[in-house]
């Protein structure tokens, strides 16, 4: 199937944010990865402040809406967490370059464009606060600064992008499992060790992220 000018566009904003940063990236830069005249390149992309904006809001909003289907229904705030962490680690490592653009260069956005971006970010980071406070009020996680612990695993997670090969000793699943301990083990879980909602997960980023995991 053709890729279309929009999409190579974004495709080379997305490499290019990740690796040499939003104001590392010029125009012409733009251009000769997309393959594209400079004077051609704004009929896709507006202002490069704009590219950058689109490519946030998408991947946010595409990663919140893939978190509350994984968690839906699930009462228990362990399941839910281990699923979160296995779900954030999934999408790390399977499309890397987007997630950096977005953990890394939301401070370049002006204050307009910014505001929507943050918007989604806090309501995705509302699902992981959900959890863990329902979980210090049952008495199955143990934390005396449960903001602190989150802002601490979601860091923890979103490393995964930086160093994730899958030439590396875990397969994914093994790895996003081990995560999802490793957070029980940090909010003093000392139930059984739980099962995340991995295959629903995985379902989730094949289908949305149009990616096989």
């Amino acid at each position: 199937m053709a890729v279309s000018s929009r999409d190579r566009v974004r495709a080379a904003a997305v490499k290019l944010f990740a690796n040499k940063g939003f104001h590392g990236t010029g125009i012409r830069d733009l251009a000769q990865e997309a393959e594209l005249s400079s004077a051609s390149l704004y009929h896709y992309m507006g202002t490069k402040e704009d590219l950058l904006a689109e490519i946030m809001h998408t991947a946010l909003t595409r990663l919140l809406d893939a978190a509350r289907e994984a968690t839906a229904g699930s009462p228990d705030p362990v399941h839910r967490l281990r699923t979160l962490v296995a779900l954030h680690v999934l999408a790390h490592a399977v499309g890397p370059a987007e997630t950096r653009v977005v953990d890394n260069e939301v401070d370049v956005l002006s204050p307009a464009a910014r505001e929507p971006v943050v918007a989604l970010r806090d309501g995705y980071e509302r699902l992981w606060a959900a959890a863990i406070d329902e979980g210090v009020a049952a008495g199955v996680f143990h934390t005396e600064h449960p903001a602190v612990t989150r802002l601490a695993l979601l860091e923890m997670c979103s490393g995964v992008a930086r160093w994730y090969s899958p030439r590396g000793p875990l397969a994914l699943d093994q790895l996003a499992e081990h995560y999802a301990e490793l957070a029980s083990r940090a909010l003093g879980c000392t139930s059984a060790p739980g099962v995340s909602n991995l295959a629903r997960c995985r379902e989730i980023i094949a289908k949305e992220w149009g990616l096989s995991v």
